[in-house]
């Protein structure tokens, strides 16, 4: 179970990469990253966001986010913009970036667990891809220049990085006293012109785009007006550009110890922070930051005061936020928890040493226990296999997350406690049911008491070890040719100059969606027709509706297919001289197989099969 939950965190389907390949946009973002590593200045990255790859790689990045489907103050969703022609959205967008007027955004409310609301803008979609092709180039020349210990929002890192960051500097550096600093309302309270000043520090200093993206912090949120500061939590390009408010945060404390800069240069960082301690009145501190979630980590309580004192300080007078007296505090982790991204962590006495013990915060255990809870009355109401597996993707799904935690296995006991009385109360579960293939792999070993519902064996609630989080790696990176070999393999299967072609030629007339799920067809079918297996070439490539339109068929990538030309005829032919015509001139390769599938796309398109001769 440990080893195919650390599968599913280490290599996950870098689908994004993929999409960067689709559209040849690779090399502009990993030149962007070595310039920026390098401190070039960037003074015409417009070129780059309007260009038309960029554009089309924007729509494929958003067009299957949960969050398309989403309308704006303009009840439009990605629907809408999947029927625009490929020119058409690249016109579009194009023409808004020349005198960009953002829309309205919607504003939404989502209920936070001590009751408040967190208030979320949700801008348009047509504003989200225009944010998402400012993401895209803005993203590498920022990640060039983001701390190594910010985990939030950026490519590859996860809340599990962060902790296993903490548990590390709390193992091995022996750091034992937290400096825990809360920003009141952060997202809510950026200072608009302060943020563009370290994008052009940044060595962003693309005027027209300062502009744009100063238009989408001013833009007016619906029944509130036009905001004066704050990012709104929502937006595609938000995440990024708190990132860019907070960096200057992590390089500030980083340079009090850990990059401090010394005239002499050491081999190793152990011999540099040993010179340090002996030669130096230089406090030994360290930030671990998850979005505007971060720690400072120190050694005694003296050297925590005054690093507590200096941050606060420095956050008003540099960045004009204020923090919440009540929840800034320092915690001594031998007397007390400190609370992390839903984890709590204290030290501990073994053996000769102190250690870090980790459990599920305790407030998000009776979260996770209500969660549960109200699935099993949705199965009460509506007993369905498909209810019972969302509850068992539930359980999988806090299992993956929180078994990063020493002792999850009492924590998730204590919450099984509380819902296996529930699920028994509510729902009356057989003992006998069928074991799914994920069941045998993550429980299959366990020896819990069983539940079925629908014939569904539930998975166990109490069935989770521990599974340290593993640190980051410093050397991935989506912008490096290194850097990417531990993430993602390179599409070898395809032809480059076939997968260009199809970019560089959209079927006129048909859509966005038809034109882009057309290139991730080839890609899909590793350049080879559906049907026959043979190679893709250039001039004998057609696309293929499985369920035709005239049927109800949709430009979706599932109703798609890659087929050459002659097999395209022979689907569609009705005339017998005509399938004749074509057959014979595909009959050498056909065999019974090839033709069943033949045949199968016949029937569905209201076409008599074909027989062998």
């Amino acid at each position: 179970m440990t080893a195919l939950r650390k599968e599913q965190v280490e290599n996950p389907k870098k689908q994004k990469l993929r999409n960067n390949e689709y559209y040849n946009t690779q090399d502009i973002q990993d030149m962007l990253y070595r310039y920026s590593k390098k401190g070039y200045d960037f003074k015409n990255l417009m070129h780059h966001i309007k260009s038309k790859d960029n554009i089309l790689l924007a729509y494929r990045n958003i067009k299957k986010n949960t969050g398309s489907k989403t309308r704006g103050t303009n009840n439009k969703t990605i629907k809408d913009l999947e029927e625009l022609t490929t020119q058409k959205l690249v016109d579009y967008v194009r023409n808004r970036l020349e005198y960009y007027i953002p829309q309205s955004v919607r504003r939404v409310y989502i209920p936070k667990p001590d009751g408040r609301k967190r208030p979320l803008g949700i801008p348009t979609i047509e504003d989200r891809l225009i944010q998402q092709c400012i993401k895209q180039v803005l993203e590498p020349i920022c990640e060039a220049k983001f701390h190594n210990h910010s985990y939030g929002f950026r490519p590859n890192r996860s809340t599990k990085h962060a902790i296993a960051r903490t548990m590390r500097l709390i193992n091995q550096s022996k750091l034992h006293y937290v400096v825990d600093v809360d920003i009141k309302g952060f997202f809510d309270n950026v200072d608009h012109a302060k943020l563009k000043k370290q994008m052009w520090s940044m060595g962003i200093k693309d005027k027209k785009l300062i502009s744009i993206i100063g238009n989408m912090l001013r833009a007016e949120i619906e029944g509130e007006g036009i905001p004066d500061k704050g990012t709104p939590q929502g937006g595609i390009i938000s995440p990024l550009l708190s990132n860019i408010v907070l960096n200057e945060l992590d390089w500030w404390v980083s340079n009090q110890w850990e990059t401090f800069e010394t005239d002499f240069k050491y081999n190793q960082k152990s011999n540099k922070y040993q010179a340090l301690k002996k030669r130096s009145n230089l406090k030994e501190v360290y930030i671990v930051r998850y979005a505007d979630d971060f720690k400072i980590m120190c050694r005694d309580y003296e050297i925590a005061s005054k690093i507590k004192v200096a941050t606060i300080q420095w956050l008003k007078e540099r960045l004009n936020l204020d923090v919440s007296k009540k929840k800034t505090k320092i915690t001594n982790l031998k007397r007390s928890y400190t609370k992390f991204l839903g984890i709590k962590l204290k030290v501990v006495e073994k053996g000769n040493k102190y250690v870090c013990k980790s459990r599920i915060a305790n407030g998000v255990k009776k979260k996770l226990a209500d969660k549960l809870k109200r699935q099993i009355n949705n199965i009460k109401q509506e007993t369905t296999p498909q209810q019972v597996s969302k509850l068992n993707s539930m359980i999988l799904g806090m299992h993956n997350y929180y078994s990063m935690a020493t002792h999850v296995n009492i924590d998730f006991s204590e919450i099984a406690f509380l819902v296996n009385r529930t699920l028994e109360n509510r729902l009356s579960p057989n003992r006998k049911g069928t074991e799914s293939k994920a069941f045998k792999k993550l429980y299959g070993s366990y020896n819990y008491k069983p539940y079925c519902v629908t014939g569904i064996k539930i998975f166990p609630i109490a069935g989770v070890t521990t599974s340290p989080p593993m640190n980051f790696s410093q050397d991935i990176c989506d912008y490096t040719p290194k850097g990417r070999e531990k993430i993602h393999k390179k599409l070898k299967s395809v032809s480059p100059v076939v997968q260009r072609y199809l970019v560089e030629n959209p079927v006129q007339g048909q859509s966005v969606e038809y034109n882009d799920n057309r290139i991730a067809r080839y890609s899909g079918q590793n350049g080879c027709c559906f049907v026959t297996g043979k190679p893709l070439t250039i001039g004998n490539i057609e696309c293929h509706h499985k369920k035709p339109r005239s049927m109800g068929g949709k430009d979706t990538y599932r109703n798609l297919c890659l087929v050459t030309k002659n097999v395209h005829k022979l689907i569609h032919s009705t005339k017998s001289e005509t399938i004749k015509r074509y057959y014979d001139k595909v009959k050498g390769y056909f065999d019974e197989e090839i033709l069943s599938k033949l045949n199968k796309f016949r029937t569905k398109a209201g076409n008599d099969c074909i027989e062998l001769s």
